[in-house]
């Protein structure tokens, strides 16, 4: 970054534009296992037109930017770059408008999941995407987050009806409309979520909501095995039963959970915890079904949240597992990968996953969010042993590989960030095929 672009940006942001090596480290990374990397500048716009400010000007100077959430990435998409800057979004975090008769509202990128379902409290609708982390909604959007409630509420793709982007070259574009559906034209909000970046900085969101349910009801269920539990999901997707969550939690991630979370009377074998969202007649009716298909997979003791406060007690448990494995060792770090596989295949993938981390020696909790297919490992490593982070990379990849030939995906949820850009390639060949043509055009880098 040359003298001329620095004082042209400490003259439009002054205080909010920042050399010093502390704040460059304090972006330099997510929740990921890369080493940091320090950008050369860290920069903390306010408005859209800020943003457009930034990139026009780095667009000129061929400047690399990333952009900045709230430094969850799981898969290394905000690491720095040392030749370029980093766009820190913290301070666009307003709610800018709410539409409760119309179940939407439009918020800036770095308005968090709990603070945007914060301030719908009052008015009876809620936001339903419910990653780990409590992440910013530019970048769930721009990740194609979700979480615990996909089964029922859907990902981010679903959500989101329209974006404010500012474009590489500093243009800033509106995408979608508050209507529930539109056939004019392409759709371009869905071409933004999931580009990762890559397409330009994701800036305002508009989010479709969804009233608060008359009953929620929350149990969890113990299996003698994983595949049993698997197999209980599966069945429970493939009956039609209305559930808004199934969730998975392995053996060993229950011991782990239930010392970290100081969860009381339950039990560490492999568990599903289930969610119901409706009326009261409606959820006894699923909750009988759920009760009878898990009865016939070996299933026992339904143990029902009976309060507000243990319910959101075992679902704080379950977001967090990442923090709960990292909490096993001292300077210890957590590798967090995701498959999504067909239904019809989770109870396989699961089942090889289970035998290779075994056959491997690894420290390998497993959950899932296994009423969509999608399931995490999350595996406790020391930085400094070096050839169990290759055993490591050697189950990730060929926990992939595995997915892949079941007709799954690379990644359910985390996205591909630099962690898995190469077999993203593998991933869509056609893709990289054409893109392998365009850079032999001439005058193509």
């Amino acid at each position: 970054m040359n003298e001329q672009v620095q004082e042209e940006l400490k003259k439009i942001f002054n205080g909010r534009f920042s050399l010093s090596e502390s704040t460059r480290a304090n972006y330099a990374r997510g929740e990921d296992t890369y080493d940091p990397v320090l950008s050369q500048a860290v920069v903390f716009p306010e408005t859209n037109a800020e943003v457009s400010k930034i990139l026009k000007l780095c667009n000129e100077h061929k400047i690399p930017v990333v952009p900045f959430g709230t430094g969850t990435s799981l898969e290394g998409h905000v690491v720095g770059n040392e030749n370029g800057i980093t766009i820190s979004l913290e301070k666009m975090n307003k709610v800018i408008s709410v539409n409760a008769n119309d179940f939407d509202c439009r918020v800036q990128a770095n308005v968090t999941r709990k603070q945007l379902n914060e301030y719908l409290r009052e008015d009876g609708v809620f936001f339903p995407i419910d990653p780990g982390a409590d992440a910013a909604l530019g970048g769930m959007a721009a990740t194609s987050a979700s979480g615990t409630m996909a089964v029922k509420y859907g990902t981010m793709r679903t959500v989101v009806s329209g974006l404010t982007v500012v474009l590489a070259n500093g243009d800033i574009i509106k995408t979608g409309a508050r209507t529930k559906k539109s056939s004019a034209g392409y759709n371009l909000t869905n071409l933004f979520i999931g580009s990762e970046g890559t397409l330009g900085i994701i800036t305002e969101v508009q989010l479709r909501l969804s009233p608060i349910p008359e009953s929620i009801m929350s149990a969890v269920c113990y299996f003698p095995d994983l595949d049993s539990a698997v197999l209980t999901s599966q069945e429970i997707i493939q009956y039609g039963v209305p559930i808004a969550r199934i969730e998975m939690l392995n053996k060993e991630q229950m011991e782990i959970s239930i010392k970290y979370s100081k969860l009381e009377n339950i039990k560490a074998s492999p568990t599903l915890f289930f969610e119901f969202h409706g009326s009261e007649e409606s959820n006894k009716e699923a909750i009988k079904t759920v009760k009878e298909l898990s009865k016939n997979n070996n299933g026992s003791d339904f143990k029902w949240a009976e309060s507000i406060e243990e319910r959101n007690k075992l679902w704080k448990a379950r977001h967090d597992v990442y923090y709960s494995v990292k909490s096993l060792g001292k300077n210890m770090k957590v590798y967090s990968t995701d498959v999504c596989v067909p239904i019809s295949k989770l109870v396989e993938c699961i089942s090889w996953a289970e035998k290779e981390v075994s056959n491997k020696g690894l420290i390998a909790p497993m959950v899932g969010h296994v009423g969509d297919g999608n399931f995490h490992s999350v595996i406790l490593y020391d930085p400094n042993d070096k050839e169990k982070q290759k055993l490591i990379k050697d189950y990730s990849d060929k926990l992939i590989e595995k997915a892949l030939e079941l007709e799954g995906t690379i990644t359910g949820e985390h996205g591909i960030g630099l962690q898995k850009k190469k077999l993203f390639v593998k991933r869509t060949p056609r893709q990289s095929t054409c893109y392998e043509v365009y850079k032999k055009k001439p005058g193509c880098k």
